[in-house]
């Protein structure tokens, strides 16, 4: 998610409380961090998922829709992707009866309607813009065709876990939608764990993943007081697995090193009353991050990292 607009402002200029994870999740982030280190010492596969750290993306860059010569497609060969669920067969697997709604950060097509996803929405806490139209990479690679790829793969992977799954958009939607309708496809669903897949805007030297949490807001229509626990083991799931599956390092500016962050200003968050995170794959606008995030056998790996996060978490 880029901090393209109002909806994506960074968190105040104060430091993070500084923490280690706790319990089961502590163990398993700081186990596969402990991995990651192991791997870099070795001269293994080099770090790569960054978040964005408050430099909105250039008026414009967004809108490109080509990927860039000489990446990877949205469905490259050799990536190892799974193929599509078979169709009209009854969900089965560990995760049969569990409903995981994917959320892919912004619409392609949110750049032709700026007046619409201008439009303010109650988040509880306040009003913000219906949505964003992201950011992209300097080669205009945008986080909006990098979100749906990487939801696209995800669903692949929890179908075949016998999840039942739900995308809040699909491109399939002139526009959004808005950051309010997206927290109420989840609740609506009455999803077992939401995920909201996006990628930073930040300056360059900015890398490494980060997960977003939902801090505990009772303001308005938002109130996240039962989500906080379960939200928070959901991330820290996510974010060790990521580790292992990308070899990608925390961001390394904010979360103190964690992956994790915690916000109260964000309606997706906010509005949500089932489980649910972001997470931030990765810095668009650093070109060591932005040759991970435009490979689509690395996008797998993201993929799977996501997955394995949310089957630990559904399985307890």
């Amino acid at each position: 998610m880029s901090y393209a607009g109002p909806e994506f402002e960074p968190p105040p200029a104060r430091r993070p409380r500084r923490r280690l994870i706790a319990v089961v999740g502590g163990a398993l982030v700081v186990g596969a961090l402990a991995g990651w280190l192991a791997v870099q010492g070795a001269g293994g596969p080099g770090g790569g998922g960054s978040r964005a750290s408050g430099t909105a993306a250039p008026a414009g860059t967004a809108s490109s829709a080509s990927t860039p010569s000489g990446t990877a497609s949205s469905s490259p060969s050799g990536d190892d992707r799974p193929g599509p669920a078979p169709t009209g067969a009854a969900p089965s697997g560990p995760l049969k009866g569990k409903v995981v709604v994917i959320d892919p950060g912004h619409n392609p097509e949110n750049f032709r309607h700026t007046a619409d996803i201008n439009k303010k929405v109650d988040i509880g806490t306040g009003r913000k813009e219906c949505d964003t139209t992201g950011t992209s990479t300097d080669d205009g690679y945008t986080e909006a065709e990098f979100t749906l790829d990487v939801a696209h793969r995800l669903r692949d992977l929890l179908e075949g876990q016998g999840a039942t799954v739900k995308l809040t958009q699909d491109a399939d939607r002139p526009f959004g939608p808005c950051i309010d309708e997206r927290a109420r496809i989840g609740n609506e669903a009455d999803a077992d764990a939401v995920v909201s897949v996006h990628a930073d805007g930040s300056g360059a030297g900015n890398r490494g993943f980060h997960v977003i949490l939902p801090g505990e807001v009772r303001a308005g229509a938002a109130d996240t007081r039962a989500i906080v626990g379960p939200s928070r083991e959901l991330g820290e799931r996510i974010a060790g697995n990521f580790v292992r599956a990308t070899g990608s390092a925390p961001s390394n500016y904010v979360g103190d090193g964690t992956g994790l962050v915690t916000r109260e200003d964000l309606g997706g968050l906010n509005l949500s009353t089932v489980p649910k995170v972001f997470i931030e794959c990765g810095n668009m606008r650093d070109s060591k991050d932005a040759a991970l995030l435009t490979s689509g056998a690395w996008r797998q790996k993201a993929a799977r990292g996501i997955s394995d996060g949310i089957v630990s978490f559904l399985r307890g």
